[in-house]
């Protein structure tokens, strides 16, 4: 049924400060772009991230809500901090999960929860390749 991950949307009031901040973030530019989207491929599987004009969007409740995807990063802790400085904050701090897996999630300029993670499976299917 569920195969992998395919496009995950976030959205933003201001899609240029968005395109800009995910671009510095990502160090890469969007792969697709058109009036209220863009989209960037990144990753070991060229997952899409896109980010839509929030006011394309039905109301949504106030504040960060809903799911959480976590990206797997090599350095967790850089990750984070390197999300931090270059403007998001801080939603759940540094968290052991067990069994190796840690996470953290962020909250990105635009009031979007961006979530990492170390995750050892992830390198484990990554070697299988």
């Amino acid at each position: 049924m569920l195969r992998g991950m395919a496009t995950l949307n976030f959205s933003a009031d201001d899609l240029s400060a968005a395109q800009a901040w995910y671009t510095t973030v990502l160090g890469i530019e969007p792969y697709f772009a058109r009036p209220g989207y863009i989209e960037y491929r990144l990753g070991d599987h060229e997952a899409e991230l896109g980010i839509i004009d929030r006011q394309y969007l039905p109301p949504a409740p106030n504040g960060p809500a809903g799911a959480i995807l976590y990206w797997h990063v090599d350095d967790l802790p850089a990750a984070l901090d390197r999300l931090i400085t270059l403007g998001a904050t801080e939603h759940d701090g540094l968290r052991e999960r067990g069994h190796g897996f840690v996470t953290a999630s962020v909250v990105d300029p635009f009031g979007n929860v961006l979530g990492i993670m170390s995750n050892p499976h992830y390198v484990d299917m990554l070697a299988k390749q």
